[in-house]
């Protein structure tokens, strides 16, 4: 019996190839709104007697249908907001086999499309993880730039350092027209991008390469921005060259260029100012296909230039460029340079917790960093099965600090010791790395299979001179003989670090709605690094043993994860459920002149695999989703041998560490009645790490010393965890003319280290420390015109510390008020007068710094189409800018920091922009946009 239905399964096999090998006809076609507007995301099924195949429409509202046999066949689409279309038809081929159906054309269901339509404009639109915003009723002034556009959307909120954050998250990376733009800078992007050329915006929750191409959505999303531009400006360019200079000799030179034509895009901007203003990020780097994945390491400095502290000189230049050699073939990518110059001064009080030590210390610290980034991209669409994308990536950085402090400690009240340190150091960090991804479709009812890689390696080369210097007698005592430490070392640093990976998923559909996945992922992190400090000279110090060392390390973290999920999908519930296993191994050893160390650790971890969407209505979904991380230790950490970078500070790792797993679970809720202009967003986060790795701190007095640091670390076996909390409501009426905003949220966080007070021997004191964080916030908007705009608005933080060592408890809470008023005017068409007046209350700090800061300017616009501009502003008019902050742990720190002070300013601005796609008797077919100013 067995013997016969296997021999009817092999005919009935037979039978099934025999037929697909004659059934080569193919048939396409399009999907359109009643504006002739193409329909992505569509739902389309190929119906053919007993046999269904389904598809969805592109991104260009093409849907096609390959092999088939049948001559009359019936095809059905679903898409939301849209009325249901089924027709029957005969096959009727043109050429090849292949049939072109007519233009399909979609109905609106009135009062039923997740959208608001002002003026016959689509404004805002719920895809799944996607908000999509139509910047076509904005009102926006001539010049304005793709961020004054983000100001005005719901759920989205740009800082004063032009941070973008949407739905309580931040926003990480920008695409144009769904590609990088330079490397995915934000702020490149946002600052400098023309907002008259922009059609919509969209807020979207990425998952990764593999999820868009399989729609199967695993890990962390993040927070793209995916700015489309209009495409009757696909035929032009766009310039901005700006030159200024003010009081305090403070000087501005920017320029941008856009240039658009068919299928190629190139953008160059170049900038060099005194004010802070940097044009690239160069924290974007990495990642490509695939994402450099794990922790720890050595990776030397890098990243962003001075940020809003400090005084920065810098200077930056790049290129992007965009060619479509078809609709199969694309590439793209940039060349970043910058180069900067900061200099941060700062003022802090510590108190060192239960020591009834307390330090006063000011630091100037002096850093100069140069970066290139080079980035590419290589996208091909071998078939309607079958895509390729490659990633190279190349940067290099050369960073030199000089850093001097001087630090005064008092024991009780009394005089302890004074010190002055002074660190300089050079850095240079290669780096390349290389990723890809290959995906292919199997047929049209879902099966597929995707394989990426990457490829990552650095070497970090540092140098360290130090030079410390302490008074353990009150030098401004003359009374007092003098008794003083001096220590000169000099440290050689070299890490090396690749990172290499690969994943494999392969999708079975079980039916329409259903299907399975099983995927395989493995990644290894190797780490090979020489460290060595010899003490150059010294004076009083005791330290040669501990300050004099060498020794080199050579560790793997390996991990290989093996998981099988269900996922169901229907029009209003999609979910996955599944499972997987882990393990991992971090094994290495470790060498000094007379010790060595072996570090051999494994770990299984069973990961749930888990995802729930539930649409309620057409506006209204709440998501669920977990993942689950593992992440290995970092060199000083797991380093095993002493390293004092003076006699007073040093750091003892431990091999036996294991390494920490990361559980995160998030929800989100989306609703409103987007054509009644109202929205409401909501989120809560948690995340519980298991043997988390926290310090052991050793600090005491020590007579001719003054205050001894050791800090070794451990796995800690209480879990630690944290919950945030975001929400976000919006109101819009009179065609936005009148914005209310309101939202905040709740954070808690649980922390733990030990602490002992002894020199040798003792107890360590388990301290747990829970933070929570209230911060709420109402702004509001008055936008009748493009003419007029007032936004006042206020936000409120209160943040609570308890722990459960009574000396750490005795620190008060701190609470912020901060009101503010940002506005423009048009005095007459071409005149405009703006102001932006913000005020701090703070209490609970140990100095309440309550700064009321002052921003106005005033511009006039002339030459033909108002290409130039004169602007005059002025920047804390008061002169009170300044930082506060507060760190809190084992030592708690109260800091303030100088930021750009009052000065003046005078800039020329001239703009061009020319497009053959725009009617030149359009109203608003003026110069437009290009590179914000830096902020004043």
């Amino acid at each position: 019996m067995d013997f016969l239905k296997t021999w009817i399964a092999a005919i009935a096999l037979f039978v099934s190839f025999s037929v697909q090998a004659q059934s080569n006809n193919t048939v396409q076609g399009f999907l359109r709104d009643s504006l002739s507007r193409p329909i992505a995301g569509a739902s389309v099924h190929y119906i053919a007697g007993a046999d269904t195949l389904k598809t969805s429409s592109t991104v260009g509202g093409i849907y096609t249908f390959n092999n088939l046999s049948a001559s009359a066949f019936k095809l059905k689409v679903v898409s939301l907001g849209f009325e249901p279309f089924e027709k029957s038809y005969i096959f009727a081929p043109v050429e090849d086999n292949r049939m072109l159906v007519p233009n399909i054309i979609l109905l609106g269901i009135p009062n039923m499309l997740e959208e608001v339509v002002v003026n016959g404009v689509v404004t805002i639109q719920v895809k799944g993880d996607t908000v999509e915003y139509s910047t076509k009723d904005l009102k926006l002034r001539e010049g304005s730039v793709a961020e004054d556009a983000l100001k005005k959307l719901q759920g989205v909120e740009v800082d004063k350092d032009g941070n973008v954050t949407a739905q309580g998250e931040q926003v990480t990376r920008v695409r144009i027209n769904g590609k990088d733009f330079f490397g995915g800078d934000v702020k490149t992007a946002t600052q400098n991008l023309p907002a008259n050329i922009i059609e919509k915006m969209q807020i979207v929750d990425d998952f990764g390469d593999m999820a868009n191409l399989t729609g199967n959505k695993s890990g962390e999303s993040t927070k793209v921005l995916n700015i489309q531009i209009d495409p009757k400006y696909n035929e032009g360019y766009a310039t901005t060259l700006r030159v200024g200079g003010g009081t305090e000799e403070r000087y501005q030179t920017t320029g941008m260029f856009m240039g658009f034509k068919d299928k190629s895009q190139v953008s160059v901007l170049g900038n060099l100012n005194n004010m802070n203003a940097n044009l690239f990020d160069f924290n974007s780097m990495g990642g490509g296909a695939r994402g450099r994945q794990g922790g720890g390491g050595g990776r030397g400095p890098g990243g962003m230039f001075g940020g809003s502290e400090g005084i920065t000189n810098t200077g930056s230049i790049g290129v992007n460029i965009r060619h479509d050699f078809s609709d199969k073939l694309k590439v793209y990518g940039s060349y970043s340079y910058g180069r900067d110059d900061n200099r941060t001064l700062t003022n802090s009080f510590s108190e060192y917790i239960g020591q009834k030590l307390t330090e006063e210390s000011e630091k100037n610290n002096n850093s100069v960093r140069a970066n290139h980034r080079f980035e590419g991209n290589l996208e091909w669409n071998i078939s309607d099965k079958d895509y390729v994308k490659f990633t190279p990536q190349i940067g290099f950085n050369d960073n030199t600090t000089d850093n001097f402090s001087t630090s005064k400690f008092l024991s009780s009240g009394s005089f302890d010791n004074l010190q002055e340190l002074n660190n300089g150091s050079t850095a240079t960090v290669p780096r390349y790395n290389f990723s890809g991804l290959y995906n292919h479709k199997f047929n049209e009812r879902g099966r597929n299979i995707f394989f990426n890689f990457n490829y990552d390696n650095s070497v970090t080369e540092n140098e360290y001179n130090q030079v410390l210097e302490r008074w353990l007698t009150d030098p401004g005592n003359a009374d007092r003989p003098a008794a003083e430490i001096y220590e000169k070392t000099y440290r050689e640093v070299e890490n090396k670090s690749w990172n290499a990976g690969a994943s494999v998923s392969y999708i079975e559909p079980l039916s329409e709605k259903s299907k399975l996945e099983f995927t395989y992922d493995f990644n290894t992190n190797d780490y090979d690094n020489h460290n060595q400090q010899n003490l150059v000279e010294s004076r009083g110090s005791t330290g040669t043993n501990v300050l004099n060392y060498k020794y080199d390390y050579d560790y793997a973290f390996t991990t290989h994860r093996l998981g099988t999920s269900f996922m169901f999908d229907n029009d209003k519930m999609k979910y996955s459920l599944g499972a997987a296993v882990q393990p991992s191994t971090l094994k290495g050893d470790a060498f000094s002149a007379t010790e060595s160390a072996i570090i051999n650790r494994k770990n299984f971890n069973i990961i749930p695999i888990a995802r729930f969407e539930y649409k309620f209505s057409r506006q209204s979904n709440i998501t669920f989703q977990y993942s689950g991380q593992s992440s290995e230790p970092s060199v000083s950490q797991i380093l095993p041998f002493p390293e004092s970078t003076s006699e007073t500070m040093t750091t003892i790792g431990n091999p036996d560490l294991d390494p920490e797993f990361r559980h995160s679970a998030r929800v989100r809720f989306r609703t409103g009645d987007f054509q009644k202009g109202k929205s409401f967003f909501a989120m809560l986060r948690a995340e519980l790490t298991t043997d988390k790795i926290v310090s052991m701190n050793r600090r005491y007095l020590s007579s001719g010393l003054g205050n001894v640091n050791e800090v070794g670390y451990r796995n800690e076996s209480e879990p630690v965890y944290s919950i945030n909390s975001f929400y976000h409501w919006g109101r819009s009426l009179k065609e936005k003319t009148y914005n209310i905003m309101y939202g905040g949220g709740v954070g808690f966080t649980k922390n733990i280290s030990y602490i002992n007070r002894e020199a040798t021997g003792g107890v360590f004191d388990k301290n747990v420390t829970n933070n929570t964080n209230i911060f709420q916030m109402l702004f509001f908007r008055y936008n009748p015109s493009e003419n007029l705009e007032i936004n006042p608005g206020v936000r409120y933080t209160y943040n609570v510390t308890k722990s459960t060592l009574p000396d750490f408890n005795s620190q008060p809470n701190t609470t912020k008020i901060a009101p503010s008023l940002i506005g423009s005017i048009n005095i007459t068409p071409t005149t405009i007068f703006g102001a932006d007046l913000s005020k701090e209350f703070n209490s609970g700090y140990r100095d309440n710094v309550n700064p009321f800061i002052i921003n106005s300017y005033i511009e006039q616009k002339f030459m033909k189409g108002q290409r130039g501009t004169i602007r005059f502003q002025g920047f804390d008019l008061l002169n009170q800018q300044t930082n506060i902050n507060r760190t809190v742990g084992d030592i708690l720190t109260d800091s303030r920091t100088n930021r750009l002070a009052r000065y003046f300013m005078l800039t020329f601005t001239f703009k061009l922009q020319k497009f053959s796609g725009v009617n030149p008797m359009e109203s608003n077919s003026g110069p437009h946009g290009g590179m914000r100013p830096p902020r004043m």
